[in-house]
């Protein structure tokens, strides 16, 4: 099993959604941590992976963690429905929140861990008043919802901004953890890692690789989680 410091948090929508209670079977043998499962309302961007109905459903179904990604124009009302399916994290996006503070409040008061997802683009000085209050930051490393478009690269600026995290947060005297998401590749796996990332979304790069078995791909992930932990402290 990779080491405990990292999180690996497989994304649902990259597994078989035709069969998901044996895809899930199969992730919980791999000792993965959680399932991060992206909540898309189809406005904030253009797809919509998984309904409620089938969360609440999978819920029933595996005692692993639920790492929730809302990526909605309504934050409030799908936060309360995750809340009600009883997950473990909840990030929504900084970009639709008119009070995030609030939200975070919401969420925290339900003992449920709370963070902030960030675009790609948008400046960590918007988390100025709010690190203190958070669990985690989720920094997207491609545009939200454009997974599928395989010529969109991981941003050039991935490891900077993480290591500008990192440093916020030090500097803050918080323990919040930095979260991933986007191309998190067995390429890009070990610079994240040294950079500050503590928990990996993984996808179609990461974990979920054609033409090899999940045992596998979980092997090679493990291989690469700990030559990033090893830059890390070389580094520090």
């Amino acid at each position: 099993m990779a080491p405990k410091s990292v999180i690996l948090s497989p994304s649902l929508m990259c597994a078989d959604l035709l069969n998901l209670s044996h895809a899930v079977r199969e992730l919980e043998e791999s000792g993965v941590d959680a399932l991060h499962i992206d909540i898309i309302d189809s406005a904030f961007s253009p797809s919509m992976p998984l309904g409620l109905e089938t969360i609440k459903q999978l819920r029933k179904k595996t005692s692993l963690d639920f790492d929730i990604h809302i990526m909605s124009m309504n934050n409030e009302w799908f936060i309360k429905q995750m809340l009600d399916v009883g997950v473990q994290r909840i990030a929504f996006h900084y970009e639709t929140s008119l009070h995030p503070d609030r939200l975070v409040n919401l969420i925290k008061k339900e003992n449920v861990e709370a963070g902030i997802a960030l675009n790609p683009a948008t400046s960590l000085s918007t988390l100025d008043y709010l690190l203190p209050s958070l669990d985690y930051v989720l920094l997207m490393l491609i545009n939200p919802g454009f997974a599928g478009d395989k010529s969109e690269a991981q941003v050039p600026y991935a490891q900077e901004k993480i290591r500008q995290l990192h440093a916020k947060i030090a500097d803050a005297g918080a323990n919040t953890g930095i979260q991933v998401d986007g191309r998190v590749s067995f390429a890009t796996i070990p610079g994240l890692i040294a950079a500050g990332a503590t928990n990996l979304v993984l996808g179609s790069t990461g974990l979920f690789i054609a033409g090899h078995t999940l045992a596998e791909n979980k092997c090679t992930l493990d291989a690469v989680v700990a030559q990033g932990l090893q830059e890390e402290r070389i580094g520090a």
